[in-house]
């Protein structure tokens, strides 16, 4: 249960061109909580994340920010929240100006040497090396660190990271979330993170919202099936793979309709199975431990399908589950719904 809400969603609608693109009933978002969003490209994650920034206002709906109303860039809270986007753009000026500039305009100039250089060390440049660089001289990894730096040096109540570890390098990856970590864990600043790296999230955040079509519909645990669904000889629904395996479901509101499937179950095929069950072969691609619950769920490829199976305690301590493993598994189509 959230006790202390620094974010509160009521109600929010956002519409882009008379299309809604994000509905949200209601989210709280505990102050000093990480919270990860994941779900495929266009489901709403960084549509949510300008809400938060106060960059966008909501088409219906309100945003609370430290327990009061707010409004786009208002300004008793726009100093406090801060976003980091998939590409941020990088002034044409040095690093050290690039820092400095959100220190500035927010009358922070005392000390702004030292806040400058503190920051830089946070993502890991050293100020003596990378201070007096131009913005092209940069590489992609080091330009998205100093964007973070940037943030990092207003010491937010808020940081919301959109995609922060995408198409960098392994090295800039590590030193980006250590840095994000260390404000939550130093300062208590509030994390909302929007990523693939489900591995990351699962490890480091308070709660996971899984996002799909602009709702907010499960806690990541969930494996998503996407159509075209066809409608099989013997009446049946679903896809043949390309190394022949059946993916079946009920039948489809539409040909098009993504399937949401809960519990599944790493089981073996038995002699006669279930007309309401289907079975699947596979290999453990990851093994990810979810931090608020302790569980530990197994990423199961199926062709190019993964599927997120809640591994039982007696699985983990026999240590049959491990990555590259040839495993079966198990849905029941009365377990599916759509979406």
């Amino acid at each position: 249960m959230v006790k202390d809400p620094i974010y509160e969603l009521d109600r929010l609608e956002q519409v882009y061109q008379g299309r809604p693109v994000l509905t949200i009933d209601h989210l709280a978002i505990d102050r000093g909580s990480i919270l990860g969003l994941i779900g495929p490209n266009g489901s709403g994650k960084s549509t949510l994340l300008r809400l938060l920034g106060l960059i966008d206002k909501p088409t219906r709906g309100s945003v609370r920010f430290a327990g009061g109303p707010v409004e786009p860039f208002a300004p008793e809270a726009r100093s406090k929240v801060t976003l980091l986007p998939q590409d941020p753009c990088l002034m044409k000026r040095t690093v050290f100006m690039n820092i400095a500039y959100g220190l500035r305009i927010r009358k922070h100039a005392n000390h702004l040497e030292d806040e400058v250089h503190r920051a830089l060390a946070l993502v890991g440049m050293d100020p003596d090396d990378f201070a007096g660089r131009p913005w092209y001289a940069l590489s992609g990894g080091e330009a998205l660190r100093v964007a973070l730096a940037a943030r990092l040096a207003l010491k937010p109540r808020a940081l919301l990271l959109d995609e922060p570890t995408a198409s960098v390098d392994a090295a800039s990856v590590h030193l980006i979330k250590e840095a994000a970590l260390f404000a939550q864990r130093e300062w208590g600043t509030t994390l909302v993170i929007a990523s693939h790296d489900r591995p990351w999230l699962y490890q480091v955040c308070s709660d996971v919202a899984h996002l799909f079509k602009g709702r907010i519909f499960g806690a990541g645990e969930e494996t998503i099936l996407f159509g075209p669904w066809t409608r099989f000889r013997d009446g049946t629904w679903g896809q043949t793979l390309s190394d022949n395996q059946r993916l079946r479901v009920p039948v489809p509101p539409e040909p098009e309709a993504a399937a949401v499937v809960d519990n599944i179950l790493l089981a073996a095929r038995p002699a006669s199975p279930s007309p309401n069950v289907v079975y699947l072969q596979g290999v453990v691609s990851q093994l990810n431990l979810k931090k608020k619950t302790g569980r530990v769920f197994a990423i199961i490829t199926v062709e190019s399908l993964s599927f997120t199976v809640a591994l039982r305690e007696e699985q983990l301590s026999q240590g049959v589950i491990y990555p590259g493993k040839m495993v079966h598994l198990s849905y029941r189509l009365d377990g599916i719904r759509w979406i």
